[in-house]
């Protein structure tokens, strides 16, 4: 990840709501979830959810498929993992074993590469 949708990333997750979204795709897997259950569990409208959902898409955070009459979303843990990854891979000044923590938890709950397209 370079630094512009690094900041692209940053730029969509620093609202409340494309957070929430973020976090409930992340807690639902690989399987996603559809755009209305989404806006059900976010406590917002059909549109304002796709708003949202289109500034997340743009930033690479997320992405769609379509199921029959729905769109299915679900987060892109490459690029998840690839923010994390930005933020931390010049760690410590040269002491990897201090950011190593954190890393390791996030390694931990990435689903499989061919869970992710």
């Amino acid at each position: 990840m370079d630094e512009r949708q690094a900041l692209a990333a940053f730029g969509a997750l620093s609202q409340e709501t494309r957070l929430q979204i973020v976090r409930l795709l992340v807690v639902a897997g690989p399987d996603g979830m559809a755009a209305g259950l989404l806006a059900e569990k976010a406590g917002v409208s059909p549109s304002n959810i796709s708003f949202h959902l289109k500034e997340l898409e743009r930033s690479g955070l997320i992405a769609q498929q379509r199921a029959s009459r729905s769109i299915i979303y679900s987060a892109n843990f490459l690029a998840l993992g690839g923010l994390v990854t930005f933020l931390l891979e010049d760690c410590c000044s040269g002491h990897p074993e201090i950011c190593a923590p954190a890393l390791a938890v996030a390694a931990c709950c990435a689903p499989e590469k061919e869970n992710l397209q």
